[in-house]
């Protein structure tokens, strides 16, 4: 039998790495920033059109490359970040395995431009699905530019496998802040279909942060530092009357490379226990520095997950560290009553020199010098007549009249507004007592009786359906009524959730809210729907964009559905929520008033029926 196992062409196996390296344009966007950021630029440019199914371009002014390497980093394992198996345990640079470019210009059409500082004249080289289509010496400023267009265009399948432009806008802008977040001393620029973005100049640490998220940043950050000999870790965290049920805000960076780890999230969690209420997140931005060889990179190609030494101790080290700050900065509440909140003083003061404060002397003055007399106080000497009537005088000369009133029974004919009158617009024997038709076990179901036996109704999920078909009419046919507000609410949200509220707001319109203006880092609303309290209308939209954030899901037919979906959810009645007779009646009422009362919006069952029979088996011996 003769020999079957061969050595796969290049572009066939680039194509393959291109399915874990590259999966939608923010891959891309990753990937050819963290390049930029190892060729030490300080000036990096992002320009993307159509989310970057059309094109991603990143120019940096970093160290570029000669000519003989311009050809050479497009090979599969080529790389200048190490050259040992021990280097990968001694890593100072975010890309290493040398797949990102073989693997970008498998699956689409690159064309680079690059030039060192010392040269004259720099490299131009186009290529399309691994193919080489030309090489040429130009006139280029220094430093390199990637333009990466028609991603996917020999791979029809996973091109059809793309999101919406805005769903896969919304993964490049989650993937440029973890790159800038990382390198707040560089200056980032990002384009998309000609507008600008972000414009971020080099700054610290908290301003970097505030200049992604805008709005209310600034107020709820918390600063965290420690210093040890395992890790040091900086950043800050969130206050807990900011925290949010989404889970947005929430960055690890070890050694400036963005991190994915359940782990030290729980620590963040444990840290706020006993703070935060039930089903909250609060945001953090932590950076932890600790010795490369300490940790393990090389994990899965988008190097998002490592494997650390010391666990245990890291988690431990966290936890005490975020309590440390929350406790310092008097944001956890401390059970000592007898406690002087004015002797509370960060520790970072304990090193500062205290001043010795000024003292004014007024030199002119004289303790022996005569005062002037003060003026005499004049009284007049009016005095307050004394009332001569008293209550008596109302009632003088009332005898006399009622003595020379010739009908002294009129009195008992008299009616006085303190008769208690009522009038029934029914007889007695016509008005029914109203008999109770529901009843509520375990606040969770709510049964009633009818003529073949019970029904049995999950409140929660009746409601849910109830408040779905609600929304979804007044989005299709435009009639939401809506409340106004004696004061507008103000609502900060970030840079890209903005951008999702303003393409969201007219379907938000008509569900009923009504938007006054609409800021860059804020909207004001003036009037929500009749079926929303004011206190939920927050709650409310940042659900609804946890929900949008990862774009349509697959259960819904539209945007309208989702968002129905969406406030359906956040404004059913809980299960625990006790119901009053009434409610309860409500509830089964609008349930079989709908058009699909057997489900749920999310597709579970509402109801359930119980004959008399099935009663009679049970208790048949």
């Amino acid at each position: 039998m003769s020999s079957i196992i061969q050595l796969l062409p290049d572009h066939v196996a680039n194509q393959i790495a291109a399915g874990e390296v590259v999966q939608r344009p923010a891959s891309v966007v990753k990937e050819l920033l963290e390049n930029a950021v190892d060729a030490k630029a300080t000036d990096i440019k992002l320009i993307i059109k159509d989310a970057g199914k059309s094109l991603v371009q990143v120019i940096d002014n970093g160290v570029g490359m000669s000519v003989t390497d311009a050809r050479l980093c497009f090979e599969r394992h080529a790389t200048s970040k190490i050259r040992l198996a021990e280097d990968l345990f001694s890593l100072n640079t975010k890309g290493f395995r040398g797949e990102a470019l073989a693997s970008i210009a498998a699956i689409a059409h690159v064309e680079m431009k690059t030039k060192q500082d010392q040269d004259e004249l720099g490299t131009h080289i186009i290529i399309e699905g691994s193919k080489f289509v030309s090489q040429e010496v130009a006139v280029l400023p220094k430093g390199t530019s990637f333009a990466v267009k028609n991603l996917f265009f020999n791979i029809p399948a996973r091109r059809n496998f793309l999101k919406s432009d805005t769903v896969e806008f919304r993964h490049v802008v989650d993937e440029f802040q973890r790159v800038v977040m990382a390198h707040p001393k560089i200056h980032f620029t990002f384009y998309h279909n000609g507008n600008e973005m972000f414009n971020l100049p080099p700054a610290t640490l908290r301003q970097r942060i505030v200049g992604i998220f805008a709005g209310k940043t600034n107020e709820k950050l918390v600063p965290v530092s420690e210093e040890t000999e395992i890790v040091s870790i900086q950043g800050f965290v969130s206050k807990p009357e900011f925290a949010k049920k989404s889970r947005g805000e929430q960055f690890f960076f070890v050694n400036d490379r963005f991190i994915k780890s359940g782990y030290l999230h729980h620590a963040v969690m444990a840290a706020f226990d006993g703070i935060l209420k039930d089903g909250l997140q609060p945001s953090y931005f932590l950076y932890l520095t600790v010795e490369p060889n300490t940790i393990d990179i090389n994990i899965h190609p988008t190097k998002t997950e490592i494997k650390f030494d010391d666990e245990h101790a890291l988690y431990a080290i966290l936890r005490a560290s975020i309590k440390h700050s929350l406790g310092q900065f008097n944001v956890a509440p401390v059970l000592d009553f007898d406690r002087d909140a004015n002797l509370d003083t960060p520790y970072h003061y304990k090193d500062l020199e205290g001043s010795f404060p000024t003292i004014e002397v007024n030199g002119n003055f004289n303790p022996f010098a005569e005062s002037t007399p003060t003026p005499q106080k004049s009284y007049s000497s009016y005095k307050k007549p004394e009332a001569t009537a008293s209550w008596e005088s109302l009632y003088v000369g009332l005898e006399p009249e009622i003595e020379r009133d010739p009908e002294p029974e009129q009195f008992s004919s008299m009616a006085f507004e303190t008769d208690a009158i009522s009038s029934s617009l029914f007889s007695d024997n016509e008005v029914e007592q109203a008999v109770q038709k529901t009843y509520q076990i375990h606040k969770k179901y709510i049964v009633s009786p009818i003529k073949s036996g019970m029904v049995i109704v999950d409140q929660q999920r009746a409601h849910q359906r109830v408040l779905y078909e609600q929304f979804l009419a007044n989005m299709t046919m435009h009639q939401a009524a809506s409340q106004q507000l004696l004061f507008p609410l103000n609502l900060f949200f970030s840079t890209d959730e903005m951008a999702l509220i303003a393409e969201l707001q007219s379907t938000l319109t008509a569900t009923g809210f009504v938007f006054d203006t609409s800021a860059t880092d804020h909207v004001v609303i003036s009037g929500i729907p009749v079926t929303i309290s004011e206190s939920e209308v927050a709650l409310v939209i940042e659900q609804l964009l946890a929900d949008l954030h990862d774009g349509i899901p697959e259960n819904s037919f539209s945007q309208s559905d989702t968002i129905a979906k969406s406030m359906a959810k956040s404004l059913a009645v809980k299960t625990g929520t006790y119901l009053t007779e009434k409610e309860q009646e409500n509830v089964v009422n609008g349930l079989f008033a709908c058009k699909e009362p057997n489900i749920s919006p999310f597709n579970k069952p509402t109801f359930i029926t119980m004959r008399v029979e099935d009663l009679d088996k049970k208790f048949a011996v």
